[in-house]
């Protein structure tokens, strides 16, 4: 995932660019080199057109998503940059200051997005190197992030992924077939938006920092009483098996709950969040190591949502002020996202913003 700074003044230039970035990506989800003639076969004295670190390999069910962020629609001090404030999502604010967070303003916020995902990392890393490349002169990257190994299953025939803390990560996750529940926690409601966001949802995008080596000296008790589920299966405490509903009444022997009211999953749980649900789609990273000779590591938390202000900022106060992983957790990277809906044939991104 990247995000970058439009540095043009040009709406003309702006809505140019992402007509360049909808064919590259169509080209390369198809497998396809990007513009006329590709990495190999150009003028001989020109840059290829393509960086070629793809070539002869498969697409490797490359996708790539786009969004707009708050800033492209006005400045802080509200400026209308490209005329385009009026359109602006209902809910499309930079997220607040969460308690705890200690947040790089290099790592966080950004005009664009464009996340790349594919079976083969080189393939996703291509696409992003590649739509930077189209950007020179309208938009510049702000920050950027590989990922590895996605950290919650998003359909029910996936088995559930574990985070670097070892733990299955997303086990009550929205999943694919749950066709109800996309259509009322991921796209956004018609009704509420600017046209332009039909099809669309917000992507909330957060870099989450693990202290490894203090995690990895922690007692295996303590580890799942903190996330209130159990290493191996993933079970809630309260008992069962991953998929059981937790039981937040079920109390042990001293007559204390077996699931502690500061542990992860009571504090996510939709029980506890006035039934609010997301859909999860977050990464695994690690960027060496830091000054200290600990890993740079952690979950590049990436969440869909129709609605960020009901379903995502009020569980995420809870979560930073409250819960016992806290005391493991750094978040140094924030951002939000309005996602349109996809581009139709003869289209492109955002092509009813412009509109």
């Amino acid at each position: 995932i990247a995000a970058f700074d439009v540095t043009t003044e040009s709406v003309d230039e702006l809505r140019d660019l992402l007509q360049r970035w909808t064919a590259a990506a169509a080209r390369m989800t198809a497998g396809q080199d990007v513009g006329e003639f590709g990495a190999m076969d150009g003028p001989y004295l020109a840059p290829p057109e393509d960086t070629g670190e793809a070539f002869g390999l498969s697409p490797a069910r490359l996708t790539i998503t786009f969004g707009f962020g708050p800033s492209l629609f006005a400045t802080d001090d509200g400026a209308d940059r490209f005329g385009l404030a009026a359109k602006r999502p209902t809910h499309l604010h930079e997220l607040p200051h969460f308690p705890a967070d200690n947040l790089d303003p290099r790592r966080s916020g950004g005009d664009l997005c464009v996340q790349a995902c594919a079976d083969d990392p080189q393939v996703a890393v291509h696409a992003v190197r590649n739509l930077a490349r189209l950007a020179f002169g309208v938009a510049a990257v702000r920050w950027s992030q590989l990922g590895f190994g996605r950290t919650s299953s998003t359909s029910t025939a996936q088995r559930t992924a574990r985070n670097l803390f070892g733990f299955k990560d997303g086990t009550a996750n929205i999943k694919a077939e749950e066709r109800d529940a996309v259509d009322r926690f991921v796209w956004v409601n018609p009704a509420n938006e600017p046209a332009w966001m039909s099809g669309g949802t917000y992507m909330v995008a957060r870099r989450i920092n693990m202290h490894i080596e203090t995690w990895d000296r922690t007692s295996l008790k303590e580890q799942e009483i903190d996330i209130g589920r159990d290493k191996r299966e993933g079970a809630p405490l309260s008992g069962g098996k991953e998929f059981t509903e937790a039981d937040f009444s079920v109390t042990g022997r001293d007559d204390k709950p077996l699931i502690d009211r500061r542990a992860h999953v009571f504090l996510a749980h939709p029980a506890n969040n006035g039934g609010a649900r997301i859909l999860r789609r977050g990464y695994n990273f690690t960027d060496g190591s830091n000054g200290l000779g600990r890993l740079d590591a952690g979950l590049f938390f990436i969440a869909f949502v129709a609605d960020p202000l009901t379903q995502y900022i009020p569980m995420q106060t809870k979560l930073s002020r409250d819960d016992l992983l806290m005391e493991y957790l750094q978040h140094t990277g924030s951002a939000l996202f309005a996602v349109p809906g996809g581009a139709t044939d003869g289209g492109f991104i955002g092509l009813t913003l412009f509109d």
